[in-house]
């Protein structure tokens, strides 16, 4: 940071011209705040070199420069700094603490740059301080830029943390000016050029966002926020939360206002939801959004609508009926439809607020917040809306892929070595798949979180009322682009074993179904070589089937030519190859395919399947063996 041109005239006199105490500073006697005089007259060429001497090194530019104007300054940062000194009082720091073996111990084998430069800053540093908190100001020679500009470390001995660096002293004290102001924002009476020009430019943040322009937002906003800037904060973190969903924010005192609770208080209520508050728990997490002036009771509701599921992004007019329809789309697997519904209906949204620039809620819909991924939040806050105009950003692509190649991917929500086995069903409602394929008093299940829920179902043992040889799967329902409804099991642990009972018949009482289940090769309990099975049955009647282990191929019915296994699984292939063979080939002739989003990441509902293995017959036995680990 070059500082030939930088007028520390106007800079330090404009400090001064705008300094006012704090609101917690120290009356005299009669109750007075007086006025600080900040500064020094400035040091002339001659008490500057005569320093210089003295410590033997000439000082870098942007200090020097402000030594000519102002020999020393009263920064009075809250627990830190004080007051800086002059020509006469600068001195080598010399380590009087040993920091520097300190910091050296804790180098390691293969140490940063950034953390030797800081071991050895202690023995080599300029001390500049005359007044602190147990705090240090130092400049250090061993750390400078191409412009021979010193790095400045504020050390605070009181907080064992590692010292501030600033890049050089000018970014020191512009960084103390902006702590300045932050520092007096609450006084009513603190208002000047700096504070009209920061509000001036969180305004025009503030439409440039809802002009899609975001990114020449983020600078004004962040600029203003740390010259702490009422409304700064609060703007920001709305764009920084689209730009990484995942995360959490605060906003503030919005969680009490009638016109931004419902779409903040949950945004707020994600993280403990999720159970990754760690601060006290909920009771801490209640604590403080009644504090911001949320009643309890509505904090606990909102929470618990969160944890349980079951909360809804509802907002007013052509925006909310778009949601609602989004979510329905969702909430059965397509994802990329839900997220056009959502797309198009973009430049709709209505603020309910001056301090609402995007459509955040939407985050914490349990639903249609997975939706929002980094790249989508950019293109909603890339998007005109709130009834400002601009060009509208270029679609981001489409999440799914098409048909059933994914599925020999690895996959977030399949374990490796696990199948995976499914259900179509042609032309009904995915809500009608329990009535067909599940177990006694199925039902579907609230949206469930792929990474949290568990897909086990319980084991025969378990469950009174279920024989040992059954197999019963906990699957995920939806519907594809192409009108099958779907239930879909990723973690198939299970054998493909001669007991195999396809469910193909029992779901197609009103139309075409399609059972497919992969069963991958497994070294243990014995060798089990890799299994793939295809059914597929209309109106009650299986029309044909075939089951391949290895390379034996068991087959039944009418197999068109399209899919016939002989042609599709070749010896001389690899398992990969035969199976993306297979899918390919069931996507082109069946029209089957799967929502790789929704399965990995989406909200879908869940129920228990009948068991996918028949009972043993006549004269056929049945063997079940429990293996227990025992540790010494």
């Amino acid at each position: 940071m070059s500082s030939e041109s930088f007028n520390w005239h106007e800079f330090l006199g404009r400090w001064q011209e705008e300094w006012v105490p704090r609101p917690d500073a120290d009356e005299d006697e009669d109750g007075e705040q007086t006025l600080v005089r900040l500064g020094r007259s400035g040091a002339d060429e001659a008490a500057i070199a005569a320093a210089e001497e003295r410590l033997g090194r000439r000082l870098p530019l942007s200090y020097r420069g402000f030594l000519a104007v102002s020999d020393g300054w009263h920064v009075d940062q809250t627990a830190g700094i004080y007051q800086l000194g002059g020509t006469s009082d600068i001195d080598w720091f010399q380590d009087p603490y040993d920091m520097t073996q300190l910091y050296e111990q804790n180098l390691g084998d293969n140490p940063r740059e950034e953390d030797v430069l800081l071991a050895g800053m202690w023995q080599r540093a300029l001390r500049l301080e005359t007044d602190s908190d147990m705090s240090y100001a130092l400049l250090d020679p061993g750390d400078s830029d191409q412009h021979g500009e010193w790095a400045l470390y504020v050390y605070k001995g009181w907080s064992g943390e590692l010292p501030d660096r600033y890049p050089s002293f000018r970014a020191y004290m512009e960084a103390m000016y902006r702590g300045f102001h932050s520092d007096r924002v609450e006084r009513p009476d603190f208002v000047n050029a700096t504070t009209r020009a920061q509000d001036a430019h969180v305004e025009e943040a503030r439409l440039l966002a809802l002009r899609g322009r975001y990114e020449e937002a983020m600078p004004l906003l962040e600029e203003a926020l740390s010259f702490g800037r009422p409304r700064s904060a609060v703007l920001l973190n709305q764009l920084q939360h689209l730009l990484a969903p995942s995360g959490s924010r605060d906003y503030g005192n919005l969680v009490a206002d009638p016109c931004y609770l419902p779409e903040i208080l949950p945004v707020e209520a994600m993280t403990p939801a999720r159970g990754e508050w760690r601060l006290g728990g909920d009771d801490h997490w209640l604590g403080m959004m009644t504090a911001r002036g949320a009643a309890r009771k509505t904090a606990e509701a909102v929470l618990s609508a969160m944890r349980d599921g079951t909360h809804r992004y509802a907002p007013p007019g052509p925006w909310g009926r778009a949601v609602a329809e989004a979510r329905e789309s969702a909430r059965w697997g397509a994802a990329d439809a839900a997220w056009r519904v959502l797309r198009d209906a973009l430049p709709l949204w209505e603020a309910p607020g001056p301090l609402l620039i995007a459509p955040v809620g939407v985050l914490a819909d349990p639903v249609l917040g997975p939706l929002i991924t980094p790249e989508r939040g950019r293109e909603i806050l890339a998007t005109p809306r709130a009834g400002e105009a601009g060009p509208a950003p270029e679609p981001v692509p489409d999440l799914d892929p098409p048909g059933l190649a994914w599925l020999t991917e690895p996959a977030a929500n399949r374990r490796p070595f696990d199948g995976y086995r499914c259900v179509w069903v042609e032309g009904i409602e995915p809500a009608r798949l329990p009535a067909l394929i599940g177990e006694e008093g199925a039902e579907l299940s609230a949206p469930v979180d792929p990474q949290r829920a568990s897909w086990r179902a319980p084991k025969p043992h378990e469950r009174e009322g279920v024989e040992l040889w059954e197999d019963r799967a906990v699957v995920a329902v939806g519907r594809t682009g192409e009108g099958w409804a779907f239930a879909f099991d990723g973690h198939s642990h299970h054998y493909l074993n001669e007991l195999f009972l396809s469910p193909a018949a029992a779901a197609s009482s009103s139309g075409r179904a399609v059972v497919v289940w992969s069963d991958p090769r497994r070294s243990s309990p014995g060798e089990h070589p890799a299994a793939f099975h295809l059914s597929v049955a209309e109106h009650g009647e299986e029309l044909y089937a075939f089951t391949v282990r290895g390379m034996e191929i068991q087959r039944s019915g009418a197999i068109p030519e399209a899919l016939d296994p002989a042609r599709l699984f070749r010896p001389k292939d690899t398992e990969l190859d035969n199976e993306l063979r297979v899918l390919e080939a069931l996507h082109i002739e069946l029209g089957l395919s799967l929502p790789r989003f929704a399965l990995a990441h989406g909200r879908l509902r869940t129920f228990t399947t009948r068991s996918w293995t028949r009972a043993p017959r006549a004269g056929e036995g049945f063997a079940y063996v429990t293996f227990v680990r025992h540790w010494s």
